[in-house]
């Protein structure tokens, strides 16, 4: 008697009911801190500590970065690849806070304590689409 056995990943697209919302969230959260970025460069300098150039250069990443997560997240069914893609690219920011807050940037105790703020929520989100994706 011959037995065939055969192996095939699942093809499911279903998704956490809750990795919508959570890149749907890291959209808004980026696109306010990057358009709050682009306004208040100057006085952030002063706060934070980078140069108004440099928060005015992040603040032009994050409104492109939430552009692509909402453009991500009108997607049905939400590709699963691409999410697990952007949490790992949420690390890579996270990853750059760190580097930040050990010294790469020269921060005021506001700057220091936002950057890890900053890294903390971010790396909530990473999680998020990271596990999402997962099977």
């Amino acid at each position: 008697m011959n037995t065939t056995h055969t192996t095939h990943q699942s093809t499911s697209t279903t998704s956490p009911s809750w990795l919508r919302p959570a890149v749907v969230i890291d959209a808004g959260v980026s696109g306010v801190n990057g358009l709050v970025y682009l306004v208040a460069a100057s006085m952030l300098s002063d706060l934070l500590g980078p140069s108004a150039t440099l928060i005015q250069i992040l603040g032009v990443v994050l409104v492109g970065w939430a552009v692509a997560l909402a453009a991500v997240a009108t997607r049905d069914p939400l590709p699963r690849v691409v999410i697990r893609e952007i949490g790992y690219l949420n690390l890579v920011w996270v990853a750059g806070s760190v580097a930040a807050a050990a010294g790469l940037l020269s921060l005021t105790g506001i700057g220091l304590a936002w950057c890890l703020l900053q890294a903390a929520t971010v790396t909530v989100f990473a999680a998020a689409q990271i596990l999402g994706t997962r099977r």
